[in-house]
């Protein structure tokens, strides 16, 4: 069996190289272990010294494109360079690469398609109060999409068995880690998480560059995936709303008319007639965002026989 460590790089000509050294070359139960080094545009030559500290494989965007692309180009090559299993880091050694074992071994078992490294959030200084908050909020609105029970869904340090890297799309531009645990759920995947440590911060989150900017991103992130993955729900509770709401203001306008004060009420009845037509509306939304998250349920597949015809596992 292979096993591939893939790394999104952005500038990481500094920090790699801690990174590089602290990871495995032998992981019990693969009979080879390689490093895939993505270079997401960098600008301060992060390829060439992925190179020059051992990086087996160095795949290179000529721009930056985001660390949810660069993500998808690391699955897409450790896929074609025959991968069984592919575990994902960050170049920063944020994460203790000790726990490799521990996160590949219940894949290599065939025990979980996936598995996601569960960070200690509450133990971690450099994590602010703010942002623990956000990283729960985010955890427990994958746990409610998905349907799954992951601790730390926005943890990047995850192992993938090849069955799960086929089937693996991100829409998201920002981050990848939230939106791939729904899928999995959401495909019937076996995914589990681990506890895994973490080390000293050697320099700032580059997703995290402010808390207004991290607090947008995320809240944007979580809307996206209700509507993509659960549009009936998410469209469905907003009609409900409005059509409630027109509703009780119906019925208060209903009951000054009965009273007859209903001249001096038109105005409520203008609003009642607007949101009864805005909730009608938005159920109708909900049935067709419902139609086309079952077309796009249909494109994944597609995708995955593609996938499947290229690296040769059809």
């Amino acid at each position: 069996m292979k096993l591939i460590i893939q790394i999104p790089c952005l500038n990481e000509a500094e920090t790699l190289g801690i990174a590089l050294k602290a990871l495995p070359r032998e992981v019990p139960g693969f009979d080879s272990v390689e490093w895939l080094v993505i270079d997401d545009g960098s600008t301060d030559g992060t390829a060439e010294v992925a190179r020059a500290l051992g990086a087996d494989h160095v795949v290179r965007h000529t721009r930056n494109r985001g660390l949810a692309r660069a993500f998808m180009t690391g699955i897409d090559a450790c896929l074609k360079l025959g991968a069984d299993v592919i575990v994902n880091t960050d170049a920063d050694n944020q994460y203790n690469a000790d726990d490799i074992p521990k996160l590949v071994g219940p894949v290599a078992a065939g025990e979980a398609d996936i598995v996601v490294g569960a960070r200690p959030i509450e133990a971690m200084t450099q994590f602010s109060p703010t942002k623990k908050i956000l990283q729960r909020l985010g955890s427990w609105v994958v746990r409610i999409t998905s349907k799954t029970d992951i601790a730390d869904a926005p943890s990047g340090f995850r192992a993938l068995s090849r069955a799960a890297a086929q089937r693996m799309v991100v829409f998201s531009e920002y981050s990848y880690t939230l939106e791939t645990i729904i899928q999995a759920g959401q495909s019937n995947m076996a995914i589990i998480s681990v506890p895994v440590g973490v080390n000293a911060e050697l320099r700032k989150s580059r997703l995290v560059r402010s808390i207004p900017a991290y607090i947008r991103h995320s809240v944007l992130t979580i809307v996206r995936i209700f509507v993509i993955y659960r549009p009936m729900k998410f469209f469905g509770a907003l009609a409900a709303v409005l059509f409630g709401a027109g509703f009780l203001i119906g019925l208060r306008f209903v009951w000054f008319y009965v009273n007859g004060e209903g001249g001096g009420h038109v105005q409520s009845l203008i609003l009642a007639g607007a949101l009864l037509s805005m909730g009608f509306q938005t159920f109708l939304v909900a049935f067709l965002a419902d139609l086309l998250a079952a077309n796009r349920k249909l494109l994944e597949e597609i995708r995955l026989r593609q996938v499947t015809r290229e690296t040769g596992d059809e």
